[in-house]
């Protein structure tokens, strides 16, 4: 099939590798455009990207798409079977739904209804989920509301996070997409009543807030590891959480209770295992209280 290929990270990579390896003639890829990032600001392009670039595939990189007619009409001229989407970031307005002939298919990562949005992995983990997947979708211009063509189940190990989450789930996906376009299976309506929503995470819905339970912040490290990444005040410090557990301990919320760096919450206690401070490398939580204490 002729087909373009709308993704961004990591976790999009694997489907379109396998999109390549089963024969499919990669028309387009679609990334954002390179971003600065890190300490020295630098461009750095998105994993789509690179590895659009490593393997001479075409490569688009628009700005937005919204109001973007001549973007549309470039799309349309790829005169395209289908198109893939994979945690691409913007939103496809309903000229580019429409123009292959197949429509555009999703890779989501979650069992839909469950988690729509764009931070399903996150969301299942910090909800305490025991199960997820993935879930193939023909697009509509709802968010995540189109009809279901194929999905399949997985068990989230007790200590998954959300990078080794989303590893797996990624080659879950690559392996369901190339299966949807083979079959070409019967789509089925969501059941809307079981619909939930997982918004786009800022780096402050990582902030550990002490009044809140060990159980619930030892999940929240693990999903939010290693984007965007949990953190918590050290004095006047930002210090970055990397590994986590809850224990028991009681005390005012927020209270550090011994040296094993194991700190109050309002039910439980949360110890921290491995910490980042600013610029530092990560470190045994212990060892950074020692050298760290007053």
């Amino acid at each position: 099939m002729r087909l373009a290929f709308m993704g961004s990270p990591e976790f999009a990579v694997p489907s379109l590798a396998a999109l390549l390896k089963a024969g499919h003639e990669i028309a387009a890829v679609y990334a954002p455009p390179s971003r600065p990032a890190g300490r020295g600001h630098r461009l750095r392009q998105a994993p789509v990207a690179r590895f659009a670039a490593e393997h001479g595939l075409p490569l688009r990189t628009p700005e937005k798409l919204r109001r973007n007619r001549a973007e549309w009409d470039d799309f349309a001229a790829l005169d395209l079977d289908a198109a893939v989407v994979a945690a691409y970031g913007l939103i496809l307005p309903k000229e580019m739904l429409a123009a292959p002939r197949r429509g555009c298919l999703n890779v989501h990562a979650s069992l839909l209804p469950r988690w729509r949005g764009a931070a399903p992995i996150q969301a299942a983990i910090l909800a305490g989920d025991t199960e997820t997947g993935v879930t193939i979708m023909q697009m509509d211009e709802g968010l995540d509301t189109g009809p279901m063509l194929l999905a399949e189940p997985m068990s989230i190990p007790p200590n998954a996070t959300g990078g080794t989450l989303a590893a797996t789930l990624a080659d879950l996906g690559a392996r369901l997409i190339v299966r949807a376009l083979a079959e070409n299976p019967e789509p089925h309506p969501q059941p809307e009543a079981e619909a939930c929503y997982a918004p786009r995470l800022t780096h402050e819905d990582a902030r550990l807030d002490w009044w809140a339970t060990a159980d619930m912040l030892a999940r929240k490290v693990r999903a939010f590891d290693p984007w965007p990444g949990s953190f918590c005040a050290f004095g006047a410090m930002r210090l970055k959480v990397r590994k986590a557990i809850a224990v028991p301990g009681s005390g005012p919320p927020g209270t550090l209770l011994d040296d094993a760096f194991t700190i109050a919450c309002c039910e439980g206690a949360l110890r921290l295992l491995l910490v980042q401070p600013p610029g530092g490398k990560v470190m045994d939580g212990a060892a950074f209280l020692r050298g760290h204490r007053k």
